[in-house]
């Protein structure tokens, strides 16, 4: 995400909230430019502490969400501050996205669902994706008030019309003032909308197409959920169906790029040995679950590596 942030926007800084040591010494042994590396120790308050050990990791690390922000915010004294996912990948420059809010103070985006996978009554409309808050008072009582609330109830279950850190959105543009929902349609494609879309590539940029409406768009982001390395130089793309054009023009390019920096990474620490590549065992009952269920649903997504290359 880092570098394809740095090769399509000029002017940014990005805020990394390592949340295990080994992330936090490797992230800042690179010496990335235009980043910061926020540890753990330097962020994690009482609050945060009193619950941890009640969720999961990865809920855990949604109950954070708001708070990362709100760190961002305040400690260094910023005018405004987008959250980004760690799995979307930038085609282009996010600035479009961030001035469409003109004056408002909340840029959120919605999930846009294909049909066949609208998850909208458990999931939420909107995606915890690409976020923009500005520090002014209607920002920051709407930041307040989600993170708040993901301190009292944050879990990877749907109860009570909530669900994670993402549900509490579903009402914002009427709880809250100056909340701008993005209807730039390069923003937020993901693998439950890009059925909606047809892709083309000119001058190394992809444009896409809304096959309803053939309103065209420039693609500045993708999120790639669901994506994982496998063993025995495999990948898996996720269950939900991908057009071949798709899997040429958006998972290839940063595939390759996963490749890049995986080799990049093993070149630099083979030496000391202070940081191994780990990828999930190839026949766990979880793993082969998900190859029948994809197998059924006709969304068999594994390719080997070498696929992305031809």
């Amino acid at each position: 995400m880092y570098e394809s942030l740095s090769v399509n926007c000029q002017t940014f800084h990005l805020f990394i909230f390592a949340f295990d040591k080994l992330s936090y010494e490797y992230l800042s042994n690179e010496n990335l430019p235009n980043v910061t590396i926020i540890s753990l120790e330097e962020f994690e308050t009482e609050a945060l502490l009193s619950v941890k050990k009640e969720r999961s990791p990865g809920e855990y690390c949604w109950t954070c969400t708001p708070f990362t922000i709100l760190h961002a915010l305040e400690h260094y004294n910023l005018e405004n501050c987008t959250y980004l996912d760690a799995d979307l990948y930038f085609f282009s420059n996010p600035v479009v996205l961030i001035d469409e809010m003109q004056s408002n103070s909340v840029l959120i985006t919605e999930h846009r669902y294909t049909e066949i996978y609208n998850q909208e009554t458990t999931s939420g409309k909107y995606c915890v994706q690409f976020m923009t808050f500005k520090s002014t008072k209607a920002g920051m009582k709407a930041l307040r008030w989600w993170a708040e609330a993901c301190l009292e109830w944050c879990f990877d279950r749907f109860e009570d019309g909530r669900f994670g850190d993402q549900k509490y959105l579903d009402d914002w543009t009427e709880r809250f003032e100056e909340v701008h929902v993005l209807y730039h349609l390069g923003g937020g494609v993901a693998p439950w909308n890009v059925q909606q879309y047809a892709f083309t590539l000119t001058d190394q940029q992809v444009t896409g197409t809304e096959l309803t409406t053939q309103q065209a768009f420039d693609l500045v982001f993708f999120h790639f959920h669901g994506f994982k390395i496998l063993p025995d130089q495999k990948v898996d793309l996720g269950g939900y169906r991908l057009s071949e054009k798709t899997k040429k023009m958006v998972y290839q390019p940063y595939v390759k790029h996963l490749m890049q920096i995986e080799q990049s990474i093993q070149t630099k620490t083979s030496a000391t040995g202070s940081l191994s590549i780990t990828r999930p065992a190839p026949n766990d009952w979880r793993s082969l679950a998900r190859k029948l269920r994809q197998k059924i649903t006709g969304c068999y997504n594994i390719h080997l590596i070498n696929w992305f290359y031809r």
